[in-house]
């Protein structure tokens, strides 16, 4: 991210000991003006605030507070300022206060304790949205057709997806997605669990364009949403699902893979709602589909019960997630992909790699596609248990 001043961060908790707390584990940020700082006690006192200094970027909001709690101030916020973004901090696993300030206009949230690195990440992850929007805001009167407003709804949703993978000394993890429009319905993600483990996220929303685009948004922040705790694959696809459901005029819906990786041991615990089984492929060149679990897409039948599978993958061993624009890409004869010409590709020469090995997914697919039109979104993200 780049501005010409420091970003501005109004704190808003009636503890008096986070604001030190605050100033001195993020005083690098502040000393390289990065960031800077500024408080309020409750949220009628967050509103003046916002209401007299317009260069406040981001309200850091907990929820418990006297006088004007943090989910009334989010409904508030917008009648201030439409040029910020909220992040809540919540009590860990309270769901309900969760979903609610998602609704009401917070883009991100972090629990207590407040682990500092993930407030890190949040906050770069939700001022780099806003720089994005307020980017398409400055350009809006100097765009003349829809392609260019297009081309930076494009930007935004690629923000979204993880730029930073994790890596360790017995794994690896990189990913890649490419729209078929400039908005798609694909997006993949990674999320950090408990001790350590890693969720993982493929998904593939029922439609193109912008429609999937917003429908995909929805789907991400609920599968981060649900994921916290101890929520196993299985009952973060089945509360997904039912929170899809309510509000779902337009009935879309969207097949999701969803799973949970332990490095320390290389389980991997999933669970399969309507996707594309994931491809494993072995040092040797061999490989297999992940069996499925009956799962359905979600967004489409309620009270469904998602079941679950474990394995344990062995060094040296590679998962290919993918979404069908990889296997049903198309040439110019109309003929597909396919699974087989995916294992193809790495008979010879296995994966040793997660980025390489996304890259080799991408080659493959556009060397066999050549000039034909790319029909659908075409989404890749690899997990590699190292030897």
């Amino acid at each position: 991210m780049s501005s010409n001043r420091p970003y501005k961060i109004l704190v808003v908790d009636d503890e008096p000991d986070l604001e030190p707390l605050i100033l001195q584990r993020m005083r690098r940020d502040i000393r390289r003006r990065q960031y800077t700082f500024v408080f309020a006690r409750n949220g009628l006192e967050a509103l003046e605030k916002l209401g007299a200094d317009e260069s406040i970027d981001l309200v850091l909001s907990d929820i418990n507070m006297p006088q004007m709690d943090g989910l009334t101030l989010l409904s508030q916020i917008p009648n201030v300022s439409t040029d910020v973004r909220s992040v809540i901090i919540s009590a860990y696993g309270d769901m309900k206060n969760i979903r609610t300030a998602m609704n009401r206009g917070a883009f991100d949230f972090v629990t207590k304790p407040i682990d500092f690195e993930d407030l890190r990440v949040t906050i770069e992850r939700t001022l780099s949205h806003l720089l994005e929007w307020r980017d398409a805001l400055e350009s809006r009167n100097k765009l003349t057709v829809l392609q260019n407003e297009l081309d930076i709804a494009s930007s935004m949703q690629q923000s979204l997806l993880p730029s930073k993978f994790p890596e360790g000394e017995t794994f690896q993890v990189f990913g890649r997605m490419e729209p078929a429009r400039n908005v798609g319905g694909d997006f993949f993600d990674i999320l950090n669990r408990e001790q350590q483990r890693l969720g993982v996220v493929v998904a593939d929303v029922s439609d193109k364009g912008v429609p999937a685009a917003l429908f995909m948004m929805s789907s991400r922040t609920l599968i981060r949403a649900m994921s916290i705790g101890s929520a196993t694959p299985g009952e973060v696809l089945a509360s997904v699902n039912e929170l899809l459901l309510e509000d779902n005029d337009s009935t879309m819906f969207v097949t999701l893979f969803y799973a949970v990786y332990d490095p320390e041991n290389g389980t991997f615990t999933y669970a399969n709602g309507g996707h594309n089984p994931p491809l494993l492929l072995h040092p040797d060149g061999t490989s297999e589909e992940l069996p499925l679990t009956g799962g359905i897409a979600l967004g489409l039948v309620p009270d469904f019960e998602y079941e679950e599978r474990t394995l344990v993958l062995m060094p040296g061993d590679a998962l290919i997630l993918y979404t069908d624009g990889v296997t049903e890409a198309m040439n110019e004869d109309q003929e597909e992909f396919g699974v087989p010409r995916l294992i193809n590709v790495f008979q010879v020469d296995p994966p040793s790699d997660a980025e390489d090995t996304t890259g080799r997914v991408f080659e493959a697919v556009h060397d066999f596609a050549g000039d034909a039109d790319q029909s659908d979104d075409i989404t890749c993200l690899v997990l590699h248990r190292r030897k």
